[in-house]
C-alpha cells in the first residue's frame, strides 16, 4: 500500500520504519507546494499533506482511500469530493496547540509592556522611559474557539491570573476556562473583554466573523489577537479599529492575504504586531505530528479491518 507523504521535512528514519511496518511503501515528496504532472498517482492510497491538493487534482488519486493533512484547519481541503468517495479525513489538531497558545501569550505580553517602542528605541539606540505597562492579573480573556488550541491558550492566561470564558458552537466545561458559552453570546462578552483571541477554524459561520460592528462591541483599549485564520477578521475593519486607537493593539499571525502585500496599510500600524502565519511552529511538532499521524493511521487500517 503507497503511503505518499509530502513534507518539506520529513519524519526522522526510525518513524519512517514504524510507519512502514503498519503495511505502507514509504514514498516522500520533498516539494509539495506546486504542480507535478510529471508523476503518477494511480497506484496512492494514503496521503500525507498540506496545500497538496491546491496545486494536483485529487481526481488523479483514483484509489486514495485516507487523507491526513498537516493543518489543524480544513479549509484548504476538496471536502465535497472527500465526502462523496467516502476518503477518511484527519486533520492535525493538537500538533499545534502549544506553541499556538505560547504565542499569544508572548504576542499580548509584548503589546503590554511596550516591547515593539522599546525595540525600535534600541534600533535607534534612544534610552528614553515613558508609558505605562500593562499587567495581566485580573484581565478578562475571551477565546473564541475552546478547542485544543483555546484550551492550550486558556491554560496560559489562567495561569497569569486572567478570567477566561471561551466560546464555541458545543459548550461544555473545560478545563482552564471559568465559563464556556455558545458561540452566540459572543457580542455579550465583547464588551467586557479585554482580551479577544481567535482560535475558531475558517468556515462559512466564521467568515468575517469580526466586521466592523464586532470592532465596535469590542471594549475601548482592548487587544484583539487572530492566530486561526486571517477572513475570520475584515482586513479594512481591523485597520480602521487599530487606526482611531479603538483597540489599545492587535497581534495578526494571519490575513485575508497572504503574503501580505507589501502596500497593506497592516504594516504601517505601530499599534500591531504582524507575523508571517508562523504561530504554529514549534520545535516539538516533528515528533507531535508523527505520534498523531502513526496513532491516527493505526486506528483507521484497524477500522479496515473491522469493516471487512
Amino acid at each position: 500500500m503507497r503511503f505518499l507523504i509530502t513534507m518539506k521535512t520529513g519524519f526522522s528514519p526510525e518513524m519512517n520504519e514504524k510507519l512502514a511496518a503498519l503495511g505502507f511503501e514509504i514514498d516522500y515528496l520533498e516539494t509539495p507546494e506546486r504542480a507535478r504532472d510529471d508523476l503518477d498517482f494511480s497506484d496512492v492510497e494514503a496521503l500525507l499533506c498540506y496545500r497538496f491538493l491546491n496545486y494536483n487534482d485529487i481526481r488523479r488519486f483514483p484509489n486514495l482511500r485516507y487523507i491526513h493533512t498537516t493543518s489543524a484547519g480544513l479549509d484548504h481541503m476538496p471536502l465535497d469530493y472527500i465526502r462523496e468517495k467516502g476518503i477518511a479525513l484527519y486533520n492535525a489538531g493538537g500538533v499545534y496547540s502549544i506553541p499556538m497558545a505560547e504565542f499569544a501569550l508572548g504576542g499580548v505580553l509584548q503589546l503590554y509592556k511596550n516591547a515593539p517602542r522599546f525595540r525600535a528605541q534600541q534600533t535607534a539606540h534612544v534610552w528614553q522611559q515613558g508609558g505605562k505597562n500593562r499587567e495581566l492579573g485580573g484581565k478578562n480573556v475571551c477565546i473564541v474557539g475552546a478547542g485544543s488550541i483555546g484550551t492550550e491558550t486558556a491554560k496560559r492566561f489562567s495561569a497569569m491570573g486572567c478570567r477566561v470564558t471561551g466560546l464555541r458552537r458545543n459548550p461544555v466545561p473545560t478545563p482552564y476556562f471559568d465559563e464556556v458559552l455558545h458561540i452566540e453570546r459572543l457580542d455579550a462578552c465583547l464588551p467586557d473583554a479585554d482580551i479577544v483571541i481567535l482560535t475558531v477554524p475558517l468556515s462559512d459561520e466564521t467568515y468575517h466573523l469580526f466586521d466592523a460592528s464586532r470592532f465596535a462591541r469590542m471594549k475601548d483599549g482592548a487587544v484583539f489577537v487572530n492566530i486561526s485564520r486571517g477572513a475570520v477578521a475584515e482586513t479594512q475593519a481591523l485597520c480602521a479599529a487599530l487606526e482611531s486607537k479603538k483597540l489599545y493593539g492587535a497581534v495578526i499571525d494571519v490575513t485575508e492575504e497572504e503574503p501580505l502585500p507589501p502596500d497593506s496599510p497592516l504594516w504601517d500600524l505601530e499599534n500591531a504586531i504582524i507575523t508571517p502565519h508562523y504561530s504554529f511552529n514549534g520545535e516539538f511538532n516533528p515528533q507531535r505530528m508523527f505520534e498523531l499521524v502513526y496513532a491516527d493511521t493505526k486506528k483507521w487500517l484497524e477500522s479496515q479491518k473491522e469493516n471487512g
